[in-house]
Parts: C-alpha cells; sequence; structure tokens
C-alpha cells in the first residue's frame, strides 16, 4: 500500500447562495486552499510532481467561476504546469524526465496547475527542450507559447524585418511582453501599444523601436480602411483596437488575434480582406496537436530563447489570490510564475 501523501493546492467550488433582496438562490464560486492526497487525482495516467505553474489571464477567470472557462466543479485551476515526472505508469516517460503539461481541459475541465500534483494523460505532456530551464518553461508558459505561434504566423505568411513595423497591442501583458521581445530578437522594428504610461522604458529595454498609448491605434471612424502602417500585427486584446489594427495593415499583411480583454466583437467590413489582401489569423493554444506542441517548444529552447529575467516575477502559492486580483484589475506586466511548495 503507498503512503498517504498530502499536498496543498488551490480549489474551486461553487455553492448556491441566497440572494439578500429577494428568495432566489445562485452560485458563488470559493477559490480556497486545500490539503489532498494523490487519490484525489485519480489513478489513471502520469503522475507529475508540479513544481512551478503561472498565472494567466484565463486562470483569473477561472478562479472567478466564469462560465466559458470552467467545466466543472470543484476545480483545481491553472492551465500551465512544469515539473517532474515520479509515477510513470508505462507512459513511456521516464521517472525524473522534466515535462510541461499543456492540454485544452488541464485548468478547466480537469485539475491543473494550482498545486503540488497533477495527474494527466501521458499525450497531455511535453518534454522539456535541453536548454530551458523549468523556471524559464513556466514563465513563458501558454501566454510566451501564444506569443510564438502568432511570430511563427507572421513568418508563415511572409513578413520579414524589411516589410516594415509590426504592431503588438497590449503589450504589457503575458502575451505580449514574449511577442514584443521574440520580434525585436529576430530583427523586426516593433510599435507597442499600451494603456499603461508608467511601462514605456520596461518595453523600450524589451527592444520595442516605439512605444505608444493604446488610443493613438484605435480609430473609431467608420471608415472601412485606414491609412496603410502595419506590416503585421500581433493584437492581444480585441475588440476596437483589433479593428483598427486591422484597417491600418498594410497590403499583403498578417494580423494574429489571441485576446478579447477589449471586447470579443469586432465589426469589420470586407475591404481590407479583398482590397489589401490581409490575413487574419486566429490564434489557439490549447488545441494544438502535441507534435506541433513539442516541435514549437524546442525552437522556444533554442532558437528564440530569450532573456526572461525581466518579464516575469516568483510568488508563492499562498500569494497566488492576490495576483489573481492584480491580473483582474489590468496592474500585473508581463507573468507571474508561481512556484509550489516542495
Amino acid at each position: 500500500m503507498k503512503p498517504t501523501m498530502k499536498f496543498p493546492a488551490l480549489m474551486l467550488t461553487s455553492e448556491s447562495v441566497e440572494k439578500a433582496d429577494a428568495d432566489v438562490k445562485h452560485n458563488r464560486c470559493l477559490l480556497t486552499s486545500v490539503e489532498l492526497d494523490r487519490d484525489d487525482l485519480g489513478a489513471d495516467g502520469v503522475l507529475v510532481q508540479v513544481i512551478y505553474s503561472a498565472l494567466n489571464y484565463k486562470d483569473a477567470l477561472a478562479a472567478s467561476g466564469h462560465t466559458g472557462v470552467v467545466r466543472k466543479f470543484p476545480l483545481i485551476p491553472g492551465i500551465d504546469a512544469v515539473g517532474k515526472v515520479i509515477e510513470s505508469n508505462g507512459s513511456g516517460f521516464r521517472l525524473g524526465d522534466e515535462v510541461l503539461i499543456a492540454h485544452a481541459k488541464f485548468g478547466t475541465s480537469h485539475h491543473g496547475g494550482f498545486s503540488s500534483f497533477a495527474r494527466v494523460p501521458a499525450d497531455w505532456l511535453v518534454k522539456l527542450p535541453v536548454g530551458l530551464s523549468l523556471e524559464d518553461a513556466a514563465a513563458w508558459g501558454t501566454a510566451g507559447f501564444t506569443a510564438a505561434q502568432s511570430v511563427g504566423q507572421l513568418l508563415n505568411h511572409g513578413v520579414s524585418p524589411e516589410s516594415g513595423e509590426i504592431l503588438v497591442t497590449g503589450a504589457t501583458g503575458g502575451v505580449g511582453v514574449f511577442a514584443v521581445q521574440l520580434l525585436a530578437k529576430l530583427g523586426f522594428s516593433v510599435t507597442a501599444s499600451t494603456g499603461k504610461l508608467d511601462r514605456y522604458e520596461q518595453l523600450l529595454a524589451l527592444g520595442a523601436e516605439k512605444v505608444v498609448p493604446r488610443e493613438e491605434v484605435v480609430d473609431l471612424s467608420d471608415s472601412p480602411l485606414t491609412k496603410s502602417r502595419w506590416a503585421g500585427v500581433v493584437d492581444c486584446v480585441g475588440g476596437t483596437t483589433l479593428n483598427s489594427a486591422i484597417r491600418a495593415t498594410q497590403v499583403g499583411g498578417c494580423v494574429t488575434a489571441c485576446g478579447l480583454v477589449s471586447g470579443h466583437e469586432v465589426g469589420l467590413t470586407v475591404y481590407p480582406f479583398i482590397l489589401r489582401g490581409i490575413v487574419l489569423c486566429g490564434i489557439d493554444s490549447a488545441n494544438v496537436s502535441q507534435k506541433y506542441r513539442q516541435e514549437l517548444w524546442d525552437v522556444i529552447g533554442s532558437d528564440w530563447s530569450l532573456d526572461l529575467r525581466n518579464v516575469s516575477q516568483e510568488v508563492t502559492l499562498s500569494q497566488l489570490p492576490d495576483q489573481i486580483e492584480r491580473i483582474l484589475n489590468g496592474s500585473v506586466f508581463g507573468r507571474i510564475v508561481v512556484r509550489m511548495p516542495e
């Protein structure tokens, strides 16, 4: 019989409560610290000791009980986790292998990374690339992977440093800081857009050639096309910002879309696509094949490696609820990496 192994986690639960002004019940979500046993994670799959997780905007929505993110209760949130295999169960992984956990269900309908242990199917695991530390892998996480996907799409559609300026919107967020730094590393001229005036110097230090207030890139006119400016765009916010960026993209340009913090509606005509041949690429990091995921992570660990000292900060599991409030309030720069208790 295996010995009992208690470990800490953050658990999201839902309870039915009565509204103060009516005899009507509604659901309230609670994020609480708990102690679990590995049997609480089930018996099937590979058991991973989580060394680091990371906080994404999607995790903050999950921790708030957002119905579009959370698929079951109770749930351990956290869509990112990196660590070491401690029970292989004939999966082909060896004990001690360093891995990343990545799957659409992880942290949404399957217990996620805000826990010292996670048990997942073997095909949810990606081997840690050579040259990439566990901490840096967590810092990259889903946000950095999404940025790498976005940059890859620009390259795949023929956008090069010689094509012209690249716009990165929401540049102080998790995806944005990686997009700025990676594009600069590859030789692109990057214009970073942000609403955080106090972060200009940090974005310039990451490699942005220009930093502009978000109002400068938003055009509220009803013109179907505006003056050509961008050779490519990595949009992290959606809404009117994405609308404006598409209308200002030059002939043959490429725009990637991965966020909706500024709104989920875009409201466009077809003119940017049929008169300028602009390509709009949606970036979905959750549902890509594991083969593609492993290949891109290998590139991240080699040719696209970055110095992450200025884009991430480390917190403990107990500090995470406060960081969730910060990311929902838009006061986080870059990435929050969560170090799990031993």
